[in-house]
């Protein structure tokens, strides 16, 4: 009957928690949580006569009553939360203009120039969004912004519900009120602050931004570049505090608590209290608590002498975080830290014992190749379970990941233990912390080396896509498959030394990133980095009075939009940023200002393809010695170049098949393309003003404005549709034309977009990544 007993817990927790995870799905099908309510407790009755003396079929019949009448339970909590968490969303319909006052109630995310931040007002949450500079944003700060309502954009859509969150309201400034919110969240926001202030002191700012990233999850002032190559390395996890950071936290903790010559249940105890303490430290927000709650479990899970103690630990853990929030499922952040905890719950241990085999003496290993050992285990056993659901969620496998965590292994923990001391230093005022910070950021600064050095090859990180659930399965099924063969492989040698064991699992990936730090490219025949895999580098080239737009995926070959001016040396441009192919040349209309340097481009770049919408004879016979394919498309076409997709929204097909007139003008007929990078939207419209080509592409992220900024009657209402970010001027210095148009420039000021000219900066580049986009000017 004891073992009925475990079965049955085990019933219910995982019941609980599938009728929890069911309740975002189903929550628009219930009419009516009561009567789920009426079922789980009619369930639970008769669930509740436990059999006693049943056969084996009668067991299983009361364990398969019991899980679903706790799941029709956990389904009707799961209403309640999801319908609790709908309530506090602030509603309004879109295009409304509205005056909001609320609290700051997480970190601002600063990224692409622009800063979002999650408000709580009386009438709702919602997410507010204003171009930089924007002030400092602490949590729990009054703040009061006027703006526009949007609805989120599709790739948004799915985290603000996980938040909920309905509303995003687009304003040109965020005014920061004096106040702050009450309650026992201020205590939090006051101690938050308080350590805040800690790890800013005894350090500079660009260290001290990283240790409030590590250790309060705050990565708003590390600059966007540090933070792509934390992403790159396959470091980022720990630039936001995850069920992960708190594992390895705790895997110092322990063995430092065994010198202590604590007994296992004592150090379990201190261990779990040192995450309790840390949890309301760093500001208790909702990922820190589920990081919390994540590490609390791997700690139990790692720790526990038999696997169902650690397959329990994992159901709790995934109780409680789905009773804090139903929706947390669809969230990256849990699932990664899910697949990480059960990673550490089935592989670490295993793997630990195969780099400590057992002394035949009887021999305890020392203290620092024990501490060793334990760290490695956790990076590899976490590192491999996230690696298959990174390449599903984001469709990129990061190859420099497990040598980068092996690199950076010894000083994380350190630098969280450190960074928690000075963060609870910190709550005392006068106590000093400086030595600690210092320290901490110096560890900081060597973490932060190992993540630029091992993001800088280009096979850093592939692109890899697991597409669909089942392909997920299959990975997953693969990698166990590999694991449990290797784990046998290695429990055979039985003649493997502690020393040496420890010393190969460390050693085959550090050879290979010194390898490639050795071979980064260091030839300085480029002023610029190549093109990260997991980038976008859009660069307008500075060709006078014309147009040539490069751009560069870093998964696919080049695309030259328009070469210039035949005087422009658009060929050289390209030499000298080491494009030696073209995936595709684009042609966006026949006029010498664009495409007077695609017969000297297409001599000396291999190029795949000539496309072209309406065309020239000279422009068809450009080329010729590369016999490059000749593609003719209209609205609707569409190329591909890696993760870049360029879609074809003018000239419709029915106005190319007509004979041209004389007197027709050819920028009727010019191009205009979206070109689409993951998030990023670049909206190419050669010489198409707005008035002659009326497209609608939606929102988008920056615009080449049209014709060199000519005068546009169609220009405010494509603002007004498209609201974009960034307007991209390519334009001669003192040209004939007065290009800009002072009327194009004001309704630009107006609808508050940046603008940045060839004339004034030179060669314009934007960098994007994931994370969003940035503007470089000059060569």
């Amino acid at each position: 009957m004891r073992e009925l007993g475990v079965a049955g817990r085990f019933a219910a927790l995982g019941g609980a928690s599938a009728g929890l995870a069911a309740a975002p799905f189903v929550s628009a099908l219930v009419a009516s949580p009561e009567l789920v309510v009426v079922g789980a407790v009619a369930l639970g009755a008769l669930a509740a006569a436990r059999p006693r003396g049943a056969g084996r079929v009668g067991r299983l019949a009361w364990l398969i009553l019991l899980a679903l009448a706790l799941a029709l339970l956990g389904l009707a909590i799961g209403l309640a939360r999801v319908a609790a968490i709908d309530r506090g969303a602030l509603s309004v319909e879109p295009g409304r203009v509205v005056s909001v006052a609320g609290h700051v109630a997480a970190v601002p995310r600063r990224s692409g120039g622009k800063l979002t931040v999650r408000i709580e007002t009386p009438d709702g949450r919602l997410l507010l969004e204003a171009p930089e500079p924007v002030p400092e944003l602490p949590v729990g700060r009054a703040v009061r912004a006027t703006g526009t309502v949007r609805e989120p954009r599709p790739w948004e859509a799915g985290w603000l519900r996980t938040l909920g969150i309905r509303a995003v309201v687009s304003t040109p400034e965020i005014e920061l009120r004096p106040g702050h919110r009450g309650g026992a969240v201020a205590v939090l926001d006051e101690a938050r602050a308080r350590a805040e202030q800690a790890l800013g002191r005894g350090t500079d700012p660009a260290r001290a931004a990283l240790l409030r990233g590590f250790v309060l999850g705050q990565d708003d002032r590390i600059d966007e570049q540090t933070v792509e190559e934390f992403r790159r390395s396959g470091l980022s996890h720990l630039l936001a505090v995850s069920g992960q950071n708190v594992l390895l936290l705790a895997v110092l903790a322990w063995p430092l608590l065994a010198v202590l010559g604590l007994r296992l249940r004592a150090r379990l105890l201190v261990t779990l209290a040192l995450i309790a303490v840390y949890v309301p430290v760093a500001g208790a927000g909702p990922s820190i608590q589920r990081a919390g709650v994540m590490g609390a479990a791997g700690v139990l899970a790692g720790l526990a002498g038999r696997p169902r103690s650690s397959a329990y630990a994992l159901l709790l853990a995934s109780a409680i975080t789905l009773t804090l929030n139903p929706r947390v499922t669809s969230d990256p952040g849990w699932q990664l830290s899910f697949a990480a905890v059960v990673g550490i719950a089935l592989w670490a241990r295993p793997l630990r014992a195969r780099l400590l085999p057992a002394d035949r003496r009887g021999v305890r290993a020392p203290f620092v190749r024990t501490a060793l050992a334990d760290g490695l285990a956790v990076t590899f056993a976490a590192t491999l379970a996230t690696a298959p659901l990174i390449a599903h969620r984001f469709g990129v496998l990061s190859i420099a990941s497990l040598p980068a965590n092996l690199l950076a292994l010894p000083a994380v923990a350190p630098v969280m233990w450190l960074g928690m001391l000075a963060g609870l230093a910190g709550q005392v005022p006068g106590l000093p912390v400086e030595a600690l910070t210092w320290l901490a950021g110096t560890l900081a600064a060597y973490i932060a080396q190992i993540a630029r050095w091992l993001s800088a090859p280009s096979w850093a990180q592939v692109d890899l896509s697991v597409g669909q659930p089942l392909a997920l399965a299959g990975a997953y099924g693969g990698l166990a498959a590999a694991v449990a063969i290797t784990l046998r492989w290695l429990g055979r040698r039985t003649t493997l030394r502690t020393g040496r064991s420890v010393a190969a699992a460390v050693a085959v990936p550090l050879i290979g990133a010194a390898i490639a730090v050795a071979g980064t490219g260091l030839d300085g025949e480029d002023d610029r980095a190549p093109v990260a895999p997991g980038a976008l580098r859009v660069t307008v080239l500075d060709v006078g009075q014309g147009d040539s737009i490069l751009l560069e995926p870093g998964d696919g070959a080049p695309v030259l939009v328009d070469a210039g001016p035949p005087q422009a040396g658009v060929a050289a441009m390209l030499d000298q940023r080491g494009v030696d192919r073209l995936g595709a040349l684009v042609a966006t209309h026949p006029e010498s200002d664009h495409v007077g340097g695609v017969a000297e481009v297409m001599d000396r770049v291999p190029t795949d393809r000539l496309v072209y919408a309406a065309a020239s004879r000279d422009l068809l016979a450009a080329g010729t010695a590369g016999n490059p394919a000749r593609v003719s498309v209209a609205a609707g076409s569409s190329l591909r170049s890696g993760s870049l997709h360029l879609r074809v929204l003018w000239p419709p097909a029915e106005r190319l098949r007509g004979p041209a007139e004389a007197g027709d003008d050819p920028n009727e007929l010019s191009l205009v393309m979206l070109a689409r990078w993951h998030d990023f939207d670049l909206l190419l419209v050669g010489d198409a003003e707005a008035e002659l080509a009326p497209i609608d592409p939606g929102p988008i992220e920056a615009l080449k404005v049209a014709h060199h900024g000519s005068e546009d009657a169609g220009l405010g209402g494509l603002l007004e549709r498209a609201a974009p970010q960034l307007a991209l001027l390519s334009v001669g210095a003192d040209n004939p034309f007065g290009h800009p148009s002072p009327a194009t420039l004001t309704e630009l000021e107006d609808a508050g977009v940046a603008v940045a000219r060839t004339d004034l900066s030179g060669s314009l580049v934007i960098e994007v990544t994931r994370r969003g986009f940035a503007l470089d000017t000059g060569d």
